[in-house]
């Protein structure tokens, strides 16, 4: 009877750390902004260059999809050497910080834009990105 209870304790221990895993990446990957605020932080901020529809790109790639999306890879866009070489993966941190800082981030990317110093923009603008899909 202990054994059982030894080996389901560990079962259900190494369940709840599974559990903890996954709840720690859903919360990393899907930002807890207001997407709503988000799109018009996009219309804003993003517009210009980008759009949110797939494959179409203008002065920058299309935003579509781009939480999960390994950098330098939306179709029919000519991206920089220094973006190519990056090797990101757009995760929501990795989004911020290029947002934040783009030529601190990616040195050398071709993107004009300075940053967006406002962290709750931000923050809207990653749950809206998270909603491209």
């Amino acid at each position: 009877m202990a054994l059982r209870w030894v080996t389901g304790g560990r079962l259900y221990l190494g369940m709840l750390t599974l559990a903890s895993l996954l709840l720690m990446e859903c919360a990393h990957a899907a930002p807890g902004g207001d997407a709503k605020a988000g799109g018009d932080v996009f219309d804003q901020e993003c517009s210009d260059c980008h759009s949110i529809k797939p494959g179409k790109n203008k002065k920058g790639p299309s935003l579509f999809g781009v939480v999960g999306r390994k950098s330098g890879t939306a179709t029919d866009f000519s991206y920089s050497e220094a973006m190519l070489a990056s090797g990101i993966l757009w995760t929501a941190d990795k989004i911020e910080a290029y947002i934040t800082n783009p030529k601190t981030a990616v040195p050398g990317n071709k993107m004009k834009y300075d940053g967006l110093a406002d962290a709750k923009a931000r923050e809207d603008l990653l749950a809206f990105l998270a909603a491209q899909k």
